[in-house]
Parts: structure tokens; sequence; C-alpha cells
């Protein structure tokens, strides 16, 4: 049972998990100025994976996977990161990041229904209304700036529609194996097969294309290892010893509807370094996630109260 102690630090770290996800964006697209994606995701877990393995060479971070299903833990790995980030590449290569930020928008809907089907989690109207509400608010604010879908992109479109799925399969699926592993066991399986898998189709990419010496090109820029450093140590480091923290205290769907916040924390950034114009419809459809987030938070809390009041009785 989740006290409320452990409910609250939860959604505190769940808010910070968005703001991370939210600002990472900028420094991922000054990485990419520098490597491509395949290499650029092969440094970023590379350096998260040294960054959690020193505390548990240390013995600061105790891990034990004796009789755990590890199977299923890699099963979880192969959605996120491997599934959502190489979607995500691929599906950017055919469609535009508007269209990748209206898609993934729908994440938390998709995760509703997994977690509906799979955990047995349930929301009520009021949920439902809630988390509709902060997936409008983050489509209404890419359609003001003009972005569309372009139906006949049927490739990107279906990559990116993909990666919402995968994420939505890791939200569910890490909460059913938060009973039996640790957010830092979870989390060095996550890092650790990302790490390996993309050092592996990295190096594979540059020996087919004989272009070895690129590899190393990139980290005699400045901006490139404060960028990876970033994505590595808390971009994925943090958020993935986080998010399967919030996942061990709070249902997937109301984990997921957070992750719309990261859109409020990116325009922020987009106003305050790249000097982006902050306009009306950022306000409106900011004002409407924000609402979603908190009305799916509260509703679900009278649910709680509801059903303790019938134990009672």
């Amino acid at each position: 049972m989740t006290s409320h102690k452990e409910r609250k630090l939860a959604y505190l770290l769940a808010v910070i998990n968005a703001i991370i996800i939210g600002i990472s964006f900028l420094f991922a697209k000054i990485a990419l100025d520098y490597a491509p994606p395949l290499d650029t995701l092969m440094y970023r877990f590379a350096i998260s994976f040294l960054g959690l393995s020193l505390p548990v060479a240390l013995g600061i971070v105790k891990l034990g996977f004796r009789g755990k299903p590890i199977g299923k833990a890699l099963i979880l790995s192969s959605m996120y990161p491997l599934g959502f980030f190489t979607l995500q590449a691929y599906g950017l290569k055919h469609a535009t990041a508007a269209e990748a930020g209206i898609l993934y928008a729908f994440t938390p809907i998709v995760t509703m229904l997994c977690a509906s089907i799979f955990l047995k989690e349930s929301t009520n109207r009021a949920q439902k209304l809630a988390i509709f509400c902060s997936v409008f608010g983050v489509v209404f604010i890419f359609l003001m700036k003009g972005a569309d879908l372009d139906i006949s992109n049927i490739t990107g479109i279906s990559l990116l529609i993909l990666t919402s799925v995968s994420f939505a399969g890791y939200s569910v699926m890490a909460r059913s194996l938060s009973k039996q592993f640790s957010p830092s066991e979870i989390s060095y399986l996550m890092l650790s097969t990302g790490f390996v898998v993309f050092l592996i189709s990295s190096l594979f990419t540059h020996r087919k294309l004989g272009s070895f010496e690129s590899l190393l090109t990139p980290l005699s820029h400045p901006l490139f290892l404060v960028s990876i450093l970033f994505l590595g140590l808390v971009s994925s480091l943090v958020t993935a010893l986080a998010s399967t923290y919030v996942l061990s205290k709070i249902e997937a769907s109301q984990m997921s509807v957070f992750t719309n916040l990261s859109t409020l924390v990116t325009i922020a950034a987009g106003a305050l370094f790249l000097g982006e114009e902050v306009t009306r419809y950022h306000v409106i459809g900011s004002l409407l996630i924000i609402a979603g987030v908190l009305g799916t938070q509260y509703y679900s809390g009278r649910i709680k109260e509801v059903s303790k009041l019938k134990r009672s009785v």
C-alpha cells in the first residue's frame, strides 16, 4: 500500500521527469548538429550506463537479479529505450517534429487503454475527460502553430504512432514489474540494454560505411560534450530512475498524463534560450494541459476516498 508521503514524492518526481524531458529537446537538437542519431544514442546510453555502473561498483546501489524474471525485464527494455528511440529516430526521418509532437501527445490515452486491459486500472468519467483535456491542450498548441498531419505520409505517421504504443507498453509493464524489481534494477537493465544494442548498431553502421574516424569527431566539440552529458546523466539516467519509481507508486494512466507537461517546459525553454515568442494560444493550451494533469490526480484521489468509504460501510 502506497503511503501519502510516497505518493507526494511520486508526483514530485513525475513533474521533475517532465521538466527534464522538456529541456532535453534543446540538448538533443544541439547534439544532432554534431553527430547522427545512432551515434548520439550510443554516446547517450554509454554515459548513462557508466553513470549508474559506478555507484553499483562502489556498492552504493545494490542490485539483485537472482530468481527474478529477467526475460520480462528485457522485453521491457525492448519497448523503452530500444523501441521508443529507434522508432522516434526513423519516424522523424519521414515526418516533422510538429507531427511527432501531436502524435506523442496521445500517449496518455494509449496508456490508459493498455492499463485498463492489462493492469485492470479503472478510470472514471472525470479522469477520462481530464486526460483528454491535457491531450487536447498539446494538440491545440501545435495546430495553432500551423502544424498538421500529412495523412499521405503513412510511414512517418505509423512509426510515430508506434512510439506512443511503445511508451505505453513500457509504462504498463514497468508498473507490473515494479512488484519484483527495484527502480534501480529496472533502470540498470534498461540502460545497459540500450548501451549494448546502440553501441553494436553504431559500430556496425560505421564498419559498413568505412567511417570509423567520424565516430570520435563529435567529442572534439564542447557543446556536443555538454549536451551528451546532460542527455546521458540527466535525461536518460535520472528519468529512468524517476519514472520507474513513480510507476511503482501510482497508476500508469496517472503517470503518463504528466508527460504532456514537457510541452510547457519546451515552450518556456524556447522563449528563454532561443527567443521564441509565447502567444495567447500557448497560454490557453498550457492551461488546458495543467488542468488535465491536476484533474487526473484529483479525481484519482476521489476514487480512493469513495472506495475507502464503501469498505468501511
